[in-house]
């Protein structure tokens, strides 16, 4: 959803048009610090911008921010801004919690990466085993990396080529999952750069809840492995049916098919993910983004099952580089701190605290959508709440797909950024953090509430 100058060009209703250009022309005003800044940046970076994403956010240039604490943000032009994005997912526990600001400032003086293990990683082992429930441990730098490395060792040890995954799945820069259905047929998802390879050729791609079709596609016993969100993220939330995670277990055991688990996002749900609140049993999980307090760093474990296999695999394969892991990956520095997350950070105490705020949050923002009279709906896993501009909850990505994002949705976002609420790009996402307090989710819903009247006034233009 990339920043456009012309709100017209999005092909939107022209007085939604008329209400993200007012809100354009707000931020511009408002913000003329990080139009300097943007000018500058503009000279060496695409987008004026260190990752192209950070120009997502439907302003006329880019926001830039001087501090980030708690659940607050601080920009550059002095404006404090309540945060409900909370870099999507990776401060999900607040902005620079109290003992990850400790263990960065010890580890300083200890160095931060040797190629070496410290005496943290047998603490970190336990702690991820205790709370997750599978006994053998990875760490890379990205969930991206964590993905791409369980589908390397998935079909290393299966013998298998294919790759199983949903239409509109989100898992990170994994290559393997960028394909789409489209009139029902798989393609490479539109807009990949690129991309050379036709990734249909080893990923198959089905309807999330189609347990025919996902029967359809194991029945060659050809797939190596099943690569699943518990709940589609990232083309608006589309929750599981009942019994399709059953479905999902019982038809990869019996074909031989790997079962992965990429927690990433719905680690929202519960201290121990979605798997642990709802008794997942996956041969291979995936976490990363908020694990090392928002510094770069992410695990995937794997079932004693599969570390047989793996042992197994290792022993007769021919000499060589694996192919598998970078160097900065299991540093002392993402060691230290994804110790303290686990021990004083990401705690059941503070799913605790906020799990009560996320649901208020969503009564309140589901009663704001009844008043103003939108087809919008709310839906919420743990932490992690979302507007739908769409009256009816889709059941896969096809209908997921079909929603309309870019149009008062998106003047909304804006509309809440410039009255120093920040909502996640591309989708309506809210993120509930311990550091959230009961005045910032009222701010939140008073601000949203006038910007859904100002959409449906906007609307009826």
């Amino acid at each position: 959803m990339a920043a456009t100058s012309d709100p017209d060009a999005r092909g939107i209703n022209d007085g939604i048009g008329r209400l993200m250009a007012a809100e354009r022309l707000r931020f511009a005003r408002d913000n003329p610090k990080s139009a300097a800044l943007a000018e500058e940046t503009a000279k060496h970076w695409l987008h004026g911008v260190p990752l192209h994403w950070m120009s997502d956010w439907g302003t006329p240039f880019p926001h830039f921010i001087e501090a980030a604490r708690g659940a607050r943000m601080t920009d550059v032009d002095g404006h404090a801004l309540i945060d409900f994005c909370l870099g999507d997912t990776g401060a999900m526990f607040g902005h620079a919690p109290e003992p990850v600001i400790r263990t960065l400032a010890a580890q300083a003086t200890r160095g931060f990466t040797t190629m070496l293990p410290t005496a943290d990683a047998a603490r970190v082992g336990e702690l991820l085993s205790e709370r997750f429930g599978l006994p053998f441990w990875q760490v890379t730098s990205t969930a991206s990396d964590a993905n791409r490395a369980v589908l390397r060792w998935a079909r290393g040890i299966t013998g298998r080529a294919k790759v199983l995954v949903f239409n509109g799945c989100y898992h990170g820069a994994v290559e393997d999952s960028y394909v789409a259905l489209e009139h029902g047929q798989p393609r490479n998802r539109p807009g990949l750069v690129g991309e050379v390879r036709d990734v249909t050729a080893t990923s198959s791609v089905i309807e999330f809840n189609d347990v025919a079709a996902l029967e359809r596609a194991l029945a060659a016993g050809d797939v190596a492995c099943v690569l699943a969100e518990p709940v589609m993220t990232n083309c608006s939330m589309v929750l599981p049916e009942p019994g399709y995670h059953a479905a999902l277990r019982a038809l990869t055991r019996a074909t031989g098919t790997l079962l992965v688990i990429d927690e990433t996002h719905t680690i929202s749900s519960g201290p121990a993910g979605y798997t642990g609140t709802h008794t997942l049993e996956p041969d291979f999980f995936v976490l990363g983004k908020p694990i090392a307090g928002g510094v770069p760093a992410a695990v995937y474990g794997w079932s004693a099952a599969v570390d047989q296999r793996l042992r197994a695999f290792l022993t007769d394969r021919e000499p060589g580089y694996s192919g598998i892991g970078t160097t900065l990956s299991g540093s002392a520095l993402q060691l230290a701190l994804i110790r303290t997350v686990f021990e004083a950070v990401m705690t059941e105490a503070a799913y605790a605290k906020a799990m009560p705020q996320a649901e208020r949050l969503e009564q309140k923002l589901a009663a704001a959508i009844v008043g103003a009279g939108l087809p919008w709906h709310m839906v919420r896993v743990g932490l992690r709440a979302e507007i739908v501009p769409s009256a009816t909850r889709p059941r896969n990505g096809s209908e997921a797909g079909m929603i309309d994002h870019d149009g008062g949705l998106a003047a909304l976002q804006v509309f809440a950024l410039n009255r120093g609420v920040v909502i996640t790009p591309f989708h309506g996402m809210l993120l509930v953090s311990p550091e959230t307090s009961a005045a910032d989710i009222d701010h939140a819903v008073s601000v949203l509430s006038d910007g859904m009247l100002a959409v449906k006034a906007a609307l009826g233009a």
